[in-house]
């Protein structure tokens, strides 16, 4: 491997026992270039890259304080030294001003303090040179990021805004979102209600992003399946001590979501303790850490959810008036999914494709008959059993597009939207008339959903069945069970 280049030191005197003297100083530690004029110097300077000029004060034409002046202004970078017989102290101001010179050797000069003050003057450069490196890195670096954090302070706005609440044109959901695109870039309390999973956090995430506040922080927590003490913690926050296994102060939701937005969703199973200090934070916006005595504020801008009618709990005395009449200022109602039947396809399809891209497994879509059986189910769950059914049959798929065969019993069981049958999706434990009616409704359900997760292969769902061929095509005779116009039978 070849040695590293010495760095280049010019030394510049008119006297030629004078420059060498100074190269046979320098020789081992640097490579010396040698000028015996001003002229001279300035065209080796031309020509190579010095790191360190060494120069006499009197000499014909140009003194050494004009030419170090003259590659000041050409060279900034390079380190300047003077070498002078002379100490007038006009001469030292001038260089000092003009030539930025680095240091003052005088003559004579000894070879060993000359070489330590050329060798500092090299290290100098290169500290130059790594510091303006180094600062144009921390530049870069600085915009990177923050262009990377107002890149993802768009995709955090584009993900969570109102255009990406999934409905359709006739949704009821529209009437909801129109509304919170109103109460958004107003700073009031909102009350968003509606059945757990019906995407009430969503929509706060949104009228987060549509506010003046959207860059600063979204925060949510939802209280419900908490105890008062638990959620108080994950509000208030804690002193160092207070929490029992935790060595450290915690901070909490309302000092994190300053000035940004806070959604509180479940509001309606806190217990009065927790209800009264959190209409101290609506009111005053003042509220204690656990363990602490201070009484610290938070400008943050709360939305609420709750699965229940808070005006019948408030009615029923099941929840504090005052605190509801705080946060209703402006109410939302989020339609549980059951209600949204033409949305259901679309959000089916959105949520089997993120389900694909999450687990890395292509998918084409969901078939005609699968949707039918999907739009047919009342969806307690909402959104969430919508996701773990689409999730499930993802995992089940052997095929790029997913039929009804892969849905869960329970939902084949309910039938699909072909049929106009008013027991469909009925508990048969609920419906009125004569046993025999109730057996053939449960009976009916049983084929449908066999037939449809076999595939129609009729041979099959009569030897699951127990029934023959011909007793089999009697029942369906029956019944009027069909297959969808695009399965096909199989025998």
């Amino acid at each position: 491997m070849a040695a590293p280049a010495l760095p280049t030191v010019l030394v510049v005197d008119d006297e030629p026992f004078s420059v060498a003297s100074m190269r046979m100083a320098l020789e081992d530690d640097f490579q010396v270039l040698e000028a015996t004029s001003a002229d001279d110097a300035w065209r080796l300077m031309e020509e190579n890259w010095v790191q360190v000029v060494v120069s006499d004060q009197r000499m014909p034409g140009r003194t050494g304080v004009a030419l170090l002046s003259d590659v000041r202004d050409r060279w900034p970078e390079t380190v300047r030294i003077i070498v002078t017989g002379y100490t007038e102290s006009a001469d030292m101001i001038e260089a000092i001003n003009s030539a930025g010179i680095y240091q003052f050797i005088t003559k004579p000069w000894h070879p060993e303090q000359f070489l330590m003050a050329v060798r500092n003057a090299a290290r100098l450069f290169e500290l130059s040179r790594d510091h303006e490196r180094m600062s144009l890195e921390m530049r870069y670096l600085g915009s990177t990021a923050a262009q990377k954090l107002q890149a993802r302070r768009v995709q955090a706005q584009q993900a969570g805004g109102f255009d990406k609440v999934l409905r359709g044109t006739a949704s009821p959901l529209n009437q909801t979102i129109a509304l919170a695109r109103q109460y958004a870039s107003f700073e009031v309390p909102v009350l968003i209600t509606g059945e757990a999973g019906t995407g009430k956090t969503d929509i706060a995430r949104a009228m987060h992003y549509g506010s003046l506040r959207s860059d600063r922080p979204f925060y949510a927590i939802n209280c419900a399946g908490m105890s008062d003490d638990v959620v108080g913690v994950e509000l208030f926050g804690a002193k160092r001590g207070a929490v029992a296994g935790a060595v450290q102060a915690r901070a909490g939701l309302l000092q994190k979501a300053d000035r940004g937005t806070l959604m509180l969703n479940g509001i309606d199973t806190l217990g009065p303790a927790m209800q009264l200090a959190l209409l101290n934070v609506v009111t005053t916006g003042g509220f204690q850490p656990l363990g602490g005595h201070e009484t610290l504020t938070s400008a943050a801008r709360l939305l609420f959810g709750a699965h229940r009618d808070l005006r019948a709990m408030v009615a029923a005395q099941q929840f504090r008036g005052d605190l509801f009449f705080e946060m209703a200022v402006t109410e939302l109602s989020v339609p549980p999914l059951r209600a949204r039947v033409h949305d259901l396809p679309m959000l089916a399809e959105r949520l089997l494709h993120e389900a694909a891209e999450t687990h890395g497994k292509p998918v084409r879509g969901l078939s005609q008959p699968a949707l039918d059986f999907l739009v047919a189910h009342d969806w307690p769950g909402n959104l969430p059993e919508l996701r773990n059914e689409v999730t499930r049959m993802l995992i089940l798929a052997q095929d790029m597009t997913l039929g009804p065969e892969l849905i869960s019993r329970h939902i084949l069981q309910a039938g699909h939207s072909d049929r106009n049958d008013a027991v469909m999706g009925t508990d048969p434990c609920t419906l009125e008339g004569t046993l025999k009616d109730r057996v053939e409704l449960m009976e009916m359900r049983i084929l449908g959903e066999t037939l449809t997760r076999l595939k129609w292969n009729k041979s099959r769902a009569a030897a699951e069945l127990g029934l023959s061929r011909v007793g089999l095509r009697a029942k369906l005779d029956r019944y009027g069970i069909e297959p969808h116009a695009s399965v096909s039978e199989e025998d």
